[in-house]
């Protein structure tokens, strides 16, 4: 296993560094310091061909000017929060508006457009990177200077590891996730359509005409949402059923999840036979089925379109402040916020 790194471009005069881990099973994950942005993860498919499974640019710049949060960390607040403001200790706090009222991700200049402090890092069984940021107080609009670092781990067992950590000198509302598009078919030849997808949840959240959760909790029973056998996302995405509709023809939808570190979400390819298991402590995961996915964007020579990958963002419920039924995501002051989530590859 091996870790490098190189200077990829400049931003205000700062270095763009892309790290590069490999593992000895041909594994390949490059992460850059802007955004934690995962720009490309090479994974064997059953033959033992290496391909890249995560939607990028081949270059740096269009990351900034135009990238659906591509392979980024989203924070400080994961997903929607509603009418871009909350109440904590009886304060109300304003919050940047980036999506018609509401505030979407962190807001326009959230944790995904950030340049964090990197470092590589290497262990008997894995090698890494630790990026580091410290988001001032009322940065966005949110309370509080927090000390955030997110690790990513890859070892000989072909997991990739992301560990969250948060420390607030104030009451704050913290939830972190991943923002990467997969797509098991490898470079991009196909779209996600026919790509299987299990999870195990009883449970997913209403969505309202603006996407964000309304605060019913809906049985998947019977459902386009009932993944515990595991469907493919074509049958979702022709089910007809008005939440599917809603959200533009996929999935946009936060699920509760049942159990955790228990392969409790499998996606899987089976034309490359690539399987991705995704364990978490989180409470739940959006799946994102890239239906509002730009047209055109070049993706190292794939046109971006409707379907092209999947999100598999394992977080805190969306919203959840304004829901008191949904677990918490406020992280007291001078407490410490720790998650880990695991990616795993391996080949049917």
């Amino acid at each position: 296993m091996n870790i490098t790194y190189e200077k990829w471009s400049e931003l205000n005069g700062n270095d763009i560094l892309l790290f590069t881990l490999t593992n000895d099973r041909g594994i390949q994950l490059s992460a850059m310091n802007f955004g934690c942005i995962v720009t490309k993860l090479l994974v064997p498919d059953r033959m033992g061909n290496i391909e890249n499974v995560v939607l990028g640019f081949d270059r740096f710049e269009p990351y900034v000017e135009n990238a659906p949060y591509f392979g980024a960390v989203i924070g400080r607040v994961a997903g929607r929060i509603r009418g871009a403001s909350f109440e904590l200790d009886g304060i109300t706090y304003q919050l940047a508006k980036n999506e018609h009222n509401n505030h979407l991700h962190g807001g326009p200049n959230g944790f995904h457009r950030v340049l964090w402090q990197a470092e590589p890092v290497q262990r008997d069984d894995a090698v890494g990177v630790v990026f580091s940021y410290t988001s001032p107080d009322g940065e966005e609009g949110y309370p509080g200077a927090v000390d955030v670092q997110v690790a990513y781990w890859l070892n000989n067992d072909n997991e990739w590891t992301v560990t969250y950590r948060a420390r607030s000198d104030k009451t704050t509302l913290v939830n972190l996730t991943n923002h990467t598009y997969f797509n098991l078919s490898g470079n991009g030849k196909r779209d996600i359509l026919d790509h299987t997808l299990a999870i195990q949840s009883a449970r997913v959240l209403e969505l309202n005409e603006e996407l964000i959760p309304t605060g019913r909790v809906l049985d998947v029973a019977g459902t386009p949402f009932d993944l515990r056998q595991g469907k493919t996302i074509r049958e979702a995405v022709e089910s007809g059923h008005p939440q599917i509709a809603l959200v533009g023809g996929g999935y946009d939808h936060p699920f509760w999840l049942d159990r955790h570190h228990d392969k409790e979400i499998v996606l899987s390819d089976p034309e490359s036979g690539r399987v991705l298991t995704v364990e978490t402590d989180e409470v739940g995961v959006v799946v994102y089925t890239s239906n509002q996915l730009p047209e055109g964007l070049d993706l190292g020579g794939v046109p971006s379109r409707k379907y092209l990958g999947i999100c598999l963002e394992t977080q805190g419920l969306p919203d959840a402040i304004h829901h008191p039924q949904f677990p918490s995501i406020v992280l007291p002051a001078d407490k410490e916020q720790v998650s880990m989530t695991r990616y795993r590859f391996s080949a049917d």
